[in-house]
């Protein structure tokens, strides 16, 4: 065993890297001071809704590929080859689903915080639930996100440890705190360039230094990297083309679907139309990001053979092992590093900065505004800042805390993945079963996070009390999103396992899946046996009536029952500004109800008798946003 091998940077590579938070910086200062000088909290928080397709595409690619990712895809592809490509068939409906069930439902709702929905279609209790739930996993999160390529460049470079995690949180937290959701998502954007950009250098210099793309194929197919399609359908087995392929789709889900981050850049489009088409944009992207993982593992191995940096001591955990190929390849080309951990950190600032804004939107959407219903604009402004400046202060505290865990570290990771997958089940709950109830809303997410803990920490223990475990990814060898980051909990497919211990070796690529298919089906049995929800007690808009074309053939009284045969409410024509106003009603109603009625009259005046048929017609399809919020009011109250 040789030595741990520390390489340093030039002082091109510093500039380089210092350039990046110097822009990251700037994008957020002009956010500050132009446009609307983030005044109102729509602006702040959801960027006055007026994002484009491409900015909100790029953000929504940007936000879970993350430092993590870009360290641990490589070297999934190094030790164990490209089966883990199929991962690339889970984004078709992953995306789509997304895409024509979660955004028309969220967007015509016209919402600021994705657990808003939570209180519309169950009531005020299963919201807070969810919303701590989230935030949970994020805070947990931030600081392992922070701290692990912070370390791994820390042990390859000696570039000073806490001096990277101060520079990004510091910069990260400025940015978010004074830009809003803006600069978030325009930093997005600059840093998804340089992702590419690093990523693409390290392939082109690695690839013609290894011989040419002819002879790294050539030296992955005689070193067995080069998998096939393999359809075993055992669950317990790590990477199969149905844990892949099937299993990925419910991770997308958990990502793209219901995640607040996400949910909040689909809802500051300027329209529905741009929403959706943000998910089409992200489809090739996410395969462009997924095939130069895939490539620079390949490269690495072409480089290295089964002779790797960490089997001959050069470096200790496998999340070092990219970056210590990246700076042996570039180690003639001053300059060339820096703008690979530029790209590295660009995916540490993207997923910190959407953490920090999603956080403080969740926080004032849903735990302070509506206690305070009186607060001014102006303040409401300023104290949502300060939560993303609070935020970014518990995510420094929180890398300290990772920094100390140890081996706890890998338990931090996979709890964020553990987490998502009662989320999702709790949103399918609400949207697509009418008669579950907020009784079996809460003890089913309550039932699924048990499970996912149960799981997660047991197969955890197993692996650590086996002295010489199968080979397994260290903490940062992770998938391309973070919510897939419980791969450290997977092991290796025991095929006599039985019982609990068969449950512990389930894949890590099925833990979404199961966490949210207990979800559903506790809160069904529960649902059904203290008083199942009728269709005429539901808030409009809120459930999306899949089950009734599915079950298109069952007579109507028993569709009725089982289905939501309502449509789903029209596409929203009102104004930029209104969907926002019209989020608040729970806090404002008194206001939209007297601009309400004004036109209400006006349309009276005008035509009394079109102004009565098409009343009659709104109450059957609800087609207009204005009127679902004001039954959504009286159906809050009459609860009550």
């Amino acid at each position: 065993m040789g030595e741990v091998v520390q390489m340093h940077f030039t002082t091109v590579d510093y500039v380089i890297f210092a350039l990046l938070l110097v822009a990251s910086a700037g994008i957020g200062l002009f956010y500050a001071f132009s446009g609307g000088r983030q005044r109102t909290t729509q602006e702040f928080l959801m960027a006055d809704r007026s994002m484009s397709c491409l900015p909100v595409s790029l953000s929504l690619l940007a936000t879970f590929q993350s430092a993590v990712a870009i360290l641990g895809a490589p070297s999934e592809v190094y030790t164990f080859g490209t089966e883990y490509w199929f991962l690339g068939c889970s984004y078709f409906l992953g995306l789509l689903i997304p895409a024509h069930v979660f955004i028309p439902v969220f967007y015509r709702l016209r919402l600021s915080s994705a657990y808003e929905y939570l209180e519309l279609r169950f009531n005020k209790t299963v919201r807070i639930c969810g919303t701590a739930t989230f935030i949970f996993q994020m805070v947990i999160y931030m600081g392992v996100v922070l701290y692990a390529p912070a370390l791994a460049l820390n042990a390859v470079t000696g570039f000073d440890l806490w001096g990277a995690v101060l520079a990004m949180g510091l910069v990260c937290t400025l940015y978010t705190a004074l830009g809003g959701l803006k600069a978030v998502m325009w930093t997005d954007v600059f840093q998804t360039v340089v992702m590419f950009a690093g990523q693409l250098a390290v392939i082109v210099v690695g690839t013609s230094q290894a011989g040419g793309i002819a002879e790294v194929w050539r030296k992955a197919i005689n070193g067995s990297r080069i998998s096939g399609l393999d359809l075993n359908p055992n669950p317990l087995e790590r990477h199969t083309f149905w844990t892949l392929g099937v299993g990925g789709v419910f991770l997308m889900l958990a990502l793209y679907g219901v995640n607040q981050a996400q949910v909040q850049r689909y809802l500051s489009s300027r329209t529905e139309k741009e929403a959706v088409m943000s998910c089409y944009v992200v489809f090739p992207c996410q395969q462009v990001v997924l095939c130069l993982g895939c490539l620079m593992g390949l490269v690495m191995f072409a480089r290295y053979g089964e002779d790797s940096p960490l089997d001959k001591g050069y470096v200790t955990t496998n999340d070092q092992m990219v970056l210590y190929f990246v700076m042996d390849v570039f180690r003639d080309l001053p300059g060339l590093p820096g703008l690979f951990v530029a790209c590295l950190f660009s995916g540490a600032l993207s997923t910190i900065s959407s953490a920090f804004n999603s956080l403080a939107t969740v926080t004032m959407e849903d735990l302070i505004k509506p206690h305070f219903p009186n607060m001014t604009e102006s303040k409401a402004t300023l104290l949502s800042k300060g939560l993303a400046l609070g935020y970014g202060l518990v995510c420094l505290a929180m890398a300290y805390i990772a920094s100390i865990m140890g081996s706890m570290l890998q338990a931090a990771f996979s709890i964020f993945g553990m987490v998502g997958g009662p989320l999702l089940g709790l949103f399918c709950l609400g949207m697509f079963f009418p008669w579950a109830n907020p009784i079996g809303a809460v003890v089913g997410l309550v039932s699924g996070l048990v499970m996912a803990f149960w799981i997660g920490i047991g197969s955890f223990v197993m692996r650590m009390s086996v002295p010489t475990p199968a080979p397994a990814l260290n903490a940062t060898a992770l998938p391309l999103f973070d919510n897939i980051t419980t791969t450290v909990m997977n092991t290796t497919a025991k095929s006599g396992s039985a019982g609990v211990k068969a449950l512990y070796s389930l894949s890590y690529m099925w833990y979404s899946a199961h966490n949210s298919a207990t979800v559903v089906v506790v809160g069904l049995i529960v649902s059904l046996l203290t008083g199942p929800m009728k269709e005429k007690e539901l808030t409009p808009g809120t459930v999306y009536p899949v089950l009734g074309t599915l079950l298109f053939f069952l007579p109507d009284r028993y569709r009725e029952k089982l289905c939501c045969i309502t449509p789903l409410a029209q596409k929203p024509t009102q104004s930029k500004t209104q969907p926002y106003q019209m989020a608040q009603k729970d806090r404002n109603g008194e206001a939209y109800s007297k601009e309400d009625t004004v036109t209400e009259e006006k349309e009276m005046e005008s035509d009394r008798a079109q102004t009565e048929e098409d009343n009659s017609e709104d109450s059957r399809a609800w087609p207009s946003c204005r009127l679902t919020a004001h039954t959504v009011h009286t159906v809050q109250e009459t609860a009550l």
